[in-house]
């Protein structure tokens, strides 16, 4: 993964965002959302850093999204919105389908390359939080190939220390009330900007659509 030389430049660059700055429930601001309908079809919005991959704005049925083809095989990231330390979640949909024994993998992630990344792992049959390429927390989870997916994580400051939490389900549905996994971290988290990843080994696109970044309230 060619990522790390883009660190340091990742890790200070605030986006501009291409919508008004709103709320999004329970008081929270919106500092950043992009749903690429105003973005030409096979390019990349200004605002975006891609960190690696050919991502480029595709259209199908009237929808537009941000699509990873399926080769290479390797791992691919886009980092988006204001450079943040804590009180900040990221949400965004993703879209991928499995090819006989292989599936993709893919998740949003917070606190720029080396930060936290919500994973849904299709192979393992496993939803995951690491930092950086280390694994925190690691619980069951099915995915179904072919459906659209929303994935939320949220970093809070709490009492003794920080809380890394994350939603994952299926798009078009209500978000669940309480956290489908969580973590207590101790080390501080380094400031940084918002991100999504994927990992197309199953050979067939990834897509991602409806990215946001949201203040999110401290415990």
């Amino acid at each position: 993964m060619r990522t790390f030389d883009v660190f340091l430049l990742a890790g200070t660059l605030v986006a501009s965002c291409p919508g008004a700055v709103g709320v999004a429930g329970s008081g929270a601001k919106t500092l950043y959302e992009n749903n690429f309908e105003k973005a030409a079809a096979g390019s990349v919005p200004d605002e975006l850093l891609v960190l690696d991959g050919a991502f480029k704005v595709q259209q199908e049925g009237g929808n537009k999204f941000l699509e990873l083809p399926g080769a290479p095989l390797d791992t691919f990231g886009v980092l988006f919105g204001p450079t943040e330390k804590e009180g900040i979640a990221v949400s965004a949909r993703v879209f991928g389908t499995g090819k006989g024994r292989r599936y993709p993998a893919f998740g949003v992630g917070l606190n720029g390359v080396g930060g936290f990344r919500l994973q849904v792992s299709p192979g393992k049959k496993t939803l995951e939080i690491l930092r950086g390429d280390t694994l925190k927390q690691s619980l069951p989870y099915e995915w179904t190939s072919g459906a659209w997916v929303q994935l939320r994580l949220d970093l809070r400051k709490s009492k003794d220390g920080w809380r890394v939490s994350g939603k994952v389900w299926n798009a078009g549905q209500p978000e669940p009330a309480t956290p489908t996994i969580s973590i207590e971290e101790r080390e501080e988290p380094l400031a940084g900007r918002a991100s999504i990843w994927g990992m197309p080994y199953s050979g067939t696109p990834i897509r991602f659509d409806d990215l946001a970044v949201m203040s999110s309230a401290t415990d």
